[in-house]
């Protein structure tokens, strides 16, 4: 038996700001990273919010650590808010989150609500039960599953992604696309984790170069806005893979940027996944005639499945040349020294990851060495 349910509120669309004015009489805590103070995008929220009615914790950082967590529950604890406001990327939400349920828990704060603000259109973490918190000290990043780190309301706003630099734009894109591919695939996707999948990978298709051309391009950064928490609920229903299982480890242990690592990887990863070197058309795999599909659903054309996934291959890669990503670690300036001390850790942290767990192939020692030794 399966279920669905979406237990988070979205609220989306231009001026979907306006929404925070419900909470303007609330004592509010707001949970951001340095750079939405110094660049006045924190006045957007406190704009509709009264006076000395808030508190602003700033102290994000990329991967945030559990000690920052700890600081952040003290805080919110001697506060005591009705509800607390994540603004930010992926780091800044699931901060806020391990906060938020530490707080929940520690400082009797039940009934305080959770709102959750993206400025990036990338992790779709508004609306999943995942945050990843890291350990520094052990270069290790784990990932939290608990549905009681749903937010209660999650705002699409997008004007404020206007301001987002294009290779943020392009790595954070990258990693929408990897969310809904791999929910797509996963051994748990369902009817319903599908549609939402595969819209979402229509969107980035047909969206993200021009979000990645033009910041003024408000149709683009709404669309893919959308896209990135349609591919959050997708992936929130079937979980991932060992594309983000891999890269969980490596932005670990090398600290490449998260959406970055997931765009190295997903090429071979869809190639690894479908195994379609050798089979016969009544023997392809699953994946493979649903990567198939997908690369169909978006235009190209393929005599069969086999060639099919080729196109959605290329076709990603030609999206990814377009945007002027890299395509090796080297590119991203991560020397073969330290990928080397780093490798055997790598695939360690990946063979133990809770993501590998629905990739719709088993996956050895061997198998993810030689992924690896494709984006070195």
């Amino acid at each position: 038996m399966d279920t669905f349910e979406i237990t988070t509120k979205v609220v989306f669309g231009q001026d979907a700001l306006d929404y925070i004015k419900n909470f303007q009489d609330e004592k509010v805590f707001i949970v951001t990273d340095p750079f939405m103070v110094k660049s006045g995008m924190i006045n957007k929220i406190t704009a509709y919010l009264g006076s000395n009615q808030y508190e602003i914790f700033s102290d994000i950082v990329p991967d945030p650590p559990m000690e920052l967590v700890v600081k952040g529950v003290e805080a919110v604890t001697e506060f005591k808010p009705n509800c607390m406001i994540a603004l930010g990327g992926g780091s800044a939400i699931d901060a806020a989150k391990a906060i938020m349920d530490f707080s929940r828990k520690i400082g009797r704060l039940e009934a305080m609500k959770f709102i959750a603000i993206p400025t990036t259109s990338g992790t779709g973490s508004e609306v999943t039960s995942f945050a990843v918190i890291t350990d520094k000290e052990k270069g290790i990043k784990y990932p939290l599953v608990s549905n009681s780190l749903l937010p209660d309301v999650a705002i699409l706003e997008p004007e404020l992604v206007k301001s987002v630099p294009s290779s943020i734009v392009a790595d954070t894109g990258m990693d929408v696309l990897t969310h809904a591919l791999e929910a797509y695939v996963s051994t748990k996707a369902t009817d319903f984790s599908d549609a939402l999948a595969e819209k979402s990978v229509e969107l980035v298709f047909e969206y993200l170069k021009r979000s990645y051309e033009s910041a003024d391009d408000i149709e683009a950064k709404e669309k893919m806005h959308n896209a990135s928490c349609l591919a959050g609920l997708a992936f929130n229903l079937a979980s991932l893979g060992i594309n983000h299982a891999i890269a969980h480890n490596i932005g670990g242990k090398l600290h490449v940027p998260h959406g970055r690592t997931n765009a190295l990887l997903l090429p071979y990863v869809i190639e690894f996944n479908a195994d379609i070197e050798g089979y016969t058309p009544s023997h392809y795999t699953k994946a493979a005639k649903k990567y198939a599909y997908l690369a169909k659903l978006i235009g190209l054309e393929g005599a069969n499945t086999r060639s099919s996934v080729r196109n959605l291959i290329n076709e990603i890669i030609k999206l990814q040349k377009e945007m002027k990503m890299p395509t090796t670690l080297r590119e991203c300036k991560i020397s073969a020294e330290d990928l080397n001390k780093s490798r055997e850790d790598i695939i360690k942290g990946a063979l133990e990851d809770a993501c590998l767990i629905t990739n719709p192939r088993k996956a050895t020692h061997g198998d993810i060495l030689e992924i690896l030794h494709k984006i070195d």
